[in-house]
This record gives C-alpha cells, structure tokens and sequence, in this order.
C-alpha cells in the first residue's frame, strides 16, 4: 500500500459525524487527510490538483460533503443543498478516475429520503420505491453523480441514511420541539399549498405545488444512532461483497405517536399536545426547519447490513435517545 500506515481522505469532515469518523479512523491507524472548506481541511474544495494528490494512493474515500437541510428550503438554500452535494461528488469522482492508485473503497454520504412516502410498506434496498419532488431529487442527482462511468478498481457504496440521532441539528429540533410542549401525535393536513417542494435538478419530479397526506399521525420514523452510523461504516468497510446503496437505518423504525411519546420521556414532558398540521407549520418557521421532517412517511429498512451479519448497537428508540440526551447534558455541563 506504499508506506507503513493507511491513508484515508474524508470531504465534510466538520460535521458532527465527520468529526467523530476522524477520529476513529486516526485511533485505527489510518493516517486522515480531510477536504472542506475550513481553515482546518487539508486541501479545500477549490483546490481540483490538491484532491487529485490526496485521492491518488490513498485506500479509503469517505464523502459526508453537503449543506445541512435542516433549514428552510428557500430558493438559495434549495440550489446550495443540491450543489453542495453533487458538485462536491463529481470533483471527487473525476479526482478517483484520473488518480494512478485510486481507492480500493469509496462511501458517499446520501439519504434514506430518496424513497417514497409511504405508510403501507417498509423500503429496503431491493423492494424500496424511490419518491418524487425536491428532498428526492436531491438525492437522485446525488447518487447518479456517484455512480456514473466505471471505476473498476474502487468499490462504491451509497449511504443512504436515515435521519441521524446525536449531537446534530435534527435531534435538538426534535428535542425542542417535545420541550415546547409540542410533543404530541403530528397530524398532516390542509396548508396553503407553496413551492418550496417541487423537484429539482435537470428532470425535476413531482407536483410544482405542495401536498399533503391524510396520515392520521401513523407517518413511519426512520432513525439511526450516530454510534451505528459509525458501526455501519466499518462494517461496509470489512465486507467486500457489500457495493450500491446501503439503508443506514435502526431495524426498529417507529410511527409518529411512538416518535414523540420518546421524545417526551426523553426531556421529562408527561403532556404533549396532539399537533395539526396549522399548530406545527409556525413552530417549524420559527425552528427554520421544514414540516416534512415529521409529517413526510420515512420508513427503511436495513435488509444489506442485517443479512451481513450487522448487530445494531442502538435498535431501539427509548434506549437511543435516553443516551443521546444523557450525551448532550454532559456536553453541556462541560461548557
């Protein structure tokens, strides 16, 4: 492999998964080499020859890249969350098919919302049915980006994850939510139909207005423990036969009702009002977050990690997020 250590390049290395995968890989043995656009990345993403040079010889390429979407989907944020991920792939692709010695693996951060919503049936990777609209789209455009042409000596694997549990935005917006009392059933209804929706990228799918789906608070929760996201990671890393899309998702997804009675135990809210669709909407403006994130059906399975033999450390909600807000506190306190 040229050299006594292993040389691992991770682009979107800030966030807080990203962060924690450094470090893992650095207790690993692997010497990291990052790529952003802080002050503290390697190379950064401007830099097309210095990608090349860290890429070339290197055995793992690990892309978490991409705005966070835990925001409103104004019309600069819908652009930036899909360029942020697409453009960063397709630097690192050209970089892999161009590099000498290219990575014998290469995990692309994607999302489990490329699937449709759905109440009815759970999506795994060989049954699932992709959706339609602007969170699918991203996604879509995304993993093309990822797996065009032939790299016939690095192996690819599309993380599809589910909504990740742990120091990150989406869970202290969840968490806040249950703390304003808000910790109730979510029920989908009418709302002055907007456009912030509507796909996006060269073939746009879906509706150009929003919808809305009569749910009646059973809306599926798929979720997963950063820890697991970590555990999945390394797990795809040591069994060669794994390639394609990967569902990085607890094998125990839950309905809304079950989501948000969690969510309560976990910030000690007995009460939580039932919440209609007019009732979440202001909330959500005010978190500048979109709605979708409780009302939208997410329901994936992990069928490629379980059938490789993957033991979830945290398969369970209650357990999960009892240790996350356990987590968080103890940050806290440190500050």
């Amino acid at each position: 492999m040229g050299g006594n250590a292993r040389r691992a390049v991770v682009a979107g290395a800030s966030g807080f998964i990203g962060q924690r995968l450094v470090a893992e890989l650095r207790s690993a043995g692997y010497d990291v080499s990052t790529i952003g656009r802080g002050p503290h990345s390697s190379v950064s993403w401007g830099d097309a020859q210095g990608i090349s040079r860290l890429i070339d010889g290197a055995q793992l390429l690990i892309n978490l890249s991409g705005k966070n979407v835990g925001c409103r989907y104004t019309e600069a944020a819908r652009e930036q969350i899909l360029a942020s991920r697409v453009d960063t792939t397709r630097a690192l692709h050209s970089a892999v098919a161009q590099a000498a010695l290219p990575p014998q693996m290469w995990l692309n951060a994607s999302t489990a919302t490329i699937y449709e919503h759905s109440i009815h049936k759970p999506n795994t990777e060989s049954t699932g049915i992709l959706g339609e609209g602007f969170s699918v789209d991203v996604a879509r455009n995304w993993e093309e980006e990822f797996f065009t042409g032939e790299l016939p000596s690095t192996r690819r694997v599309a993380l599809r994850m589910a909504i990740v549990l742990g120091d990150g935005p989406a869970t202290r917006k969840l968490l806040a939510i249950a703390r304003l009392g808000l910790g109730g059933t979510q029920y989908d209804g009418w709302w002055p139909s907007h456009r912030r929706y509507r796909g996006i990228g060269p073939h746009p799918s879906g509706p150009v207005r929003s919808v809305w789906y009569r749910t009646e608070g059973q809306q599926r929760f798929s979720w997963i423990h950063v820890d697991d996201v970590l555990g999945a990671i390394w797990h795809v890393i040591q069994h060669e036969e794994i390639s394609g899309a990967v569902n990085l998702a607890a094998p125990n997804p839950v309905v809304n009702h079950e989501l948000m009675a969690s969510l309560r135990q976990a910030v000690g809210r007995k009460i939580g009002l039932p919440v209609h669709r007019w009732m979440l909407e202001p909330a959500m403006f005010l978190l500048r977050v979109e709605p979708e994130m409780l009302l939208k059906s997410r329901w994936a399975l992990p069928e490629v990690l379980q059938a490789t033999g993957y033991q979830f450390k945290w398969p369970q909600l209650e357990a999960a997020l009892a240790d996350i807000v356990g987590s968080l506190g103890k940050i806290s306190a440190s500050h």
